[in-house]
């Protein structure tokens, strides 16, 4: 069986950002990639804003809940996405990390929340093209 990569996205509050992010990645990739989100100060609750604009592209993120950034979820992960978490995020050996800077939704518009969403949407089509590549036309997927 082909190895499943895995990613994990973090922003401060794992309210906005690294939510709309997962949701993306959850609907792109199927169940080729295993996702998770975290937060290094995590909220009570997602962001309202967030949640509307991702159900415009038919992704329903309500039923997330913050979760606590903690050393066992970067381990887990092959690829660790920050936004804006700063220093907050454990590095360890043998992982890959990337940083996208990404305007913090908290607080904006549903305008200013849906170019956010269209930007990390970019992002994470591209993520998912390097790590799950899509088979030359005419062949077949390998059986796993």
């Amino acid at each position: 069986m082909p190895h499943r990569p895995s990613v994990l996205f973090v922003c401060v509050h794992n309210a906005g950002r690294s939510q709309m992010a997962a949701g993306y990645l959850r609907a792109l990739s199927g169940d080729r990639v295993e996702v998770r989100s975290a937060g290094s100060v995590p909220g009570d609750r997602l962001n309202p804003v967030a949640v509307e604009a991702m159900a415009e592209e038919g992704i329903d993120i309500a039923a997330a809940r913050p979760a606590l950034l903690t050393p066992d979820a970067v381990q887990a992960s092959d690829v660790v996405i920050t936004m804006g978490c700063g220093d907050a995020c454990p590095i360890f050996p043998g992982r890959r990390y990337e940083d996208w800077e990404l305007e913090d939704p908290a607080g904006k518009d549903l305008a200013t929340v849906r170019r956010i969403r269209d930007d990390i949407r970019g992002r994470v089509e591209a993520l998912l093209a390097e790590l799950v590549p899509a088979p030359e036309p005419g062949t077949r997927p390998a059986a796993g």
